[in-house]
């Protein structure tokens, strides 16, 4: 089962010493990987990262709420943003604003019933016709840029006047393609790598868009 994260774990090992060894090593590698694409994507992307928090921090200042979705792991990275937008942390400059944002996997009665009754691929967007208005935020997180759930409501979002944002990986998928706003790809083909570095940049659009409206309140 664990043969395509750890190929060097055999089942009849008996000396614990190198196994160790090579366990620490993987990790430190992965960790390396992980480092290095955050580097460098947030090079890549540092400049559109910035306008996408303009242009939510526009939102959040005209009364616009976020709204984030994604499936899997991309799951509670979108319910983690959510909650840091929503219940920030304090520091040593003082307490963040706190803004409007839910998630929409939050609620597992609404999340279970849509999938139910009208089909998973319009767990979203259903959500999206219920509480979407034209001045709010749509966030779509997806490792592969093509969760059709995860597109649909950002095409119901942008028909409705949302802000669209979409996180990708890989080559960004059809997200990249749909007219979203805003598209962040993460280029890699690891899922793992590219899961970690979206919840980096995450972190580091909440605080763009904290020093934004910040200085508007």
């Amino acid at each position: 089962m664990t043969d395509f994260l750890y190929p060097f774990i055999d089942a009849d090992e008996r000396d614990a010493g190198p196994l160790l060894e090579d366990l620490a090593a993987s990790a430190a590698a992965k960790a390396s990987d992980t480092l290095s694409l955050r580097a460098a994507t947030r090079a890549s992307v540092g400049a559109s990262l910035r306008r996408l928090a303009d242009d939510m921090a526009d939102r959040f200042t005209a009364g616009g709420r976020l709204l984030t979705f994604g499936n899997g792991g991309s799951a509670t990275d979108a319910a983690s943003a959510a909650a840091l937008f929503r219940a920030p942390p304090g520091d040593d400059a003082g307490p963040s604003r706190p803004l409007p944002a839910r998630s929409l996997v939050a609620d597992e009665a609404v999340l279970t019933a849509l999938a139910n009754d009208v089909g998973f691929e319009l767990v979203f967007s259903r959500q999206v016709i219920a509480h979407g208005r034209a001045t709010d935020i749509a966030l779509g997180v997806s490792t592969s840029g093509n969760s059709a759930n995860v597109v649909r409501a950002l095409a119901e979002a942008r028909s409705r006047g949302m802000l669209t944002v979409g996180f990708a990986g890989y080559d960004g998928g059809e997200m990249a393609g749909a007219g979203l706003h805003h598209c962040i790809v993460v280029p890699s083909s690891s899922v793992h790598r590219i899961q970690e570095t979206q919840a980096a940049l995450l972190y580091d659009l909440w605080q763009e868009v904290q020093a934004r409206v910040g200085q508007a309140a």
